[in-house]
């Protein structure tokens, strides 16, 4: 049971995320399919706090910058592009092999994009990239045991 906690965790955890979590969840010998879908639920509950919470953080960081001159980055200009090219589905499909799935999400609510559009493309990546990550391990990992 603290296996699959870690997993949650680990998911839950910007940076680590499904990438890492699932394809050890499963080669460290937890049922792929658990390790999966305790993944995902781990990488959602942070990514709905974040867009949940994004109106707060917008506000904080507003008052914060109050009065002084803002001038963009280069990664905020290269974000922008990414945008422009790709829009809010290609950003957060992009996301999980990327940036992470937070910071995609962040940046696309940074850039305009409503919080119910961010929530539905958040989850639609991260299901796939979870389910994808959990195949691709088994089947890689199944190919190696294999005698």
């Amino acid at each position: 049971m603290i296996d699959y906690f870690l997993v949650f965790l680990g998911a839950a955890i910007p940076w680590i995320e499904l990438g890492l979590v699932i394809p050890l969840g499963i080669i460290s010998g937890l049922n792929p399919i658990t390790v999966i879908i305790v993944g995902f639920v781990g990488n959602m509950v942070t990514v709905l706090a974040l867009i949940i919470g994004y109106d707060k953080f917008k506000l904080w960081l507003v008052k914060r910058n109050e009065g002084k001159e803002k001038k963009e980055s280069k990664r905020s200009a290269r974000a922008r592009e990414l945008w422009d090219k790709y829009g809010l589905p290609g950003m957060l499909m992009l996301g999980p092999i990327l940036i992470g799935t937070h910071i995609a999400a962040f940046i696309g609510m940074t850039l305009g994009a409503s919080k119910v559009k961010t929530l539905v493309w958040s989850t639609i990546s991260i299901a796939a990239w979870a389910i994808i990550f959990g195949v691709v391990t088994s089947l890689g990992f199944d190919f190696f045991v294999r005698e």
